[in-house]
């Protein structure tokens, strides 16, 4: 059937274009991400094996039983989420991917960091503009509906196969959540609270970082737990424009039909979800809860 609406050209045409006046803009993008993802990766891998264990052991466990509240209960899951860690690390290093670990983990928290420095803002600015809701909301509608396979074309065309169009992919895929549940914690802090800020003489800048913002902040941990999920979620995607780690694992297992080979990097981005999810939420958890006491 022949085409009546050749939309699919305009868009190239318009990508062409972007391409080739903002190459020196793309270029320093590519050497940014490189740089921080390699040499965040480096230094990670530096750390000695046994001394990063305990370091991720104990954060998860403060995560839970430094709650000032539900003490008993935060121990339980602080012991059983450290315990966790500890046999799921050995587990991946048992299996000899512990250096893939460690790249995935960059690549999940270069992404979320780069998701959160966009997304946060457009969060406030939903929350605090009628008509910037009303133009971000089908912004956001379209980029979680847009199949993620979709995201890999430009960021290849833009800059080449490795891990920065596998973070700028990551990045496009996980940033609706911080823009949503920033939006939504800011529209829930109460108005009795604002109005007593402003009765005080508070300016809209002491408003916004000093009431609204730290009383979102266990929506807006959601939020960062959301995109860092979502960010794992795209890990195996984005292997296929070049992104190491255990994602890529995977994807040669795919190719090679070697099922034990995709089984233990699969277990592994599953133990790595566990553990930050449950980090994330511990955190999330805990500042609810020293917010309502």
């Amino acid at each position: 059937m022949n085409k009546i609406i050749d939309l699919g050209k305009y868009i190239e045409i318009a990508i062409n274009y972007l391409q080739v006046t903002f190459t020196p803009i793309w270029d320093a993008m590519d050497d940014g991400i490189s740089w921080t993802v390699d040499n965040m990766t480096a230094f990670l891998l530096s750390i000695p094996f046994v001394v990063l264990l305990i370091v991720i052991t104990f954060l998860a466990y403060y995560a839970n039983a430094g709650r000032s509240s539900l003490k008993k209960e935060g121990l339980k899951k602080g012991i059983g989420l450290s315990i966790f860690i500890i046999f799921g690390f050995l587990l991946i290093y048992g299996m000899g991917y512990w250096k893939e670990a460690i790249q995935t983990t960059t690549l999940v928290l270069v992404s979320t960091f780069i998701a959160l420095i966009i997304g946060i803002p457009f969060g406030i600015l939903s929350a605090k503009s009628k008509v910037a809701e009303a133009i971000i909301k089908p912004i956001l509608d379209f980029m979680q509906t847009m199949p993620a396979f979709v995201y890999l074309i430009p960021a290849i065309f833009f800059f080449s196969v490795g891990n920065t169009p596998g973070v700028i992919a990551t990045v496009i895929f996980s940033v609706p959540p911080a823009v949503r549940l920033t939006s939504l914690g800011i529209k829930n802090v109460q108005k009795e609270v604002i109005e007593a800020g402003r009765a005080f003489g508070a300016t809209e800048n002491q408003i916004l970082f000093k009431i609204e913002l730290p009383l979102a902040m266990p929506t807006i941990l959601t939020g960062v737990n959301q995109v860092i999920l979502l960010s794992l979620s795209m890990v195996v995607i984005a292997s296929m424009v070049g992104a190491r780690g255990l994602g890529s694992i995977v994807y040669q297992g795919i190719q090679q039909n070697d099922v034990a080979k995709g089984f233990e990097s699969g277990l592994g981005i599953v133990i790595l979800a566990i553990i930050l999810d449950r980090i994330t939420q511990a955190f999330a958890n805990k500042n609810q809860a020293n917010k309502n006491e």
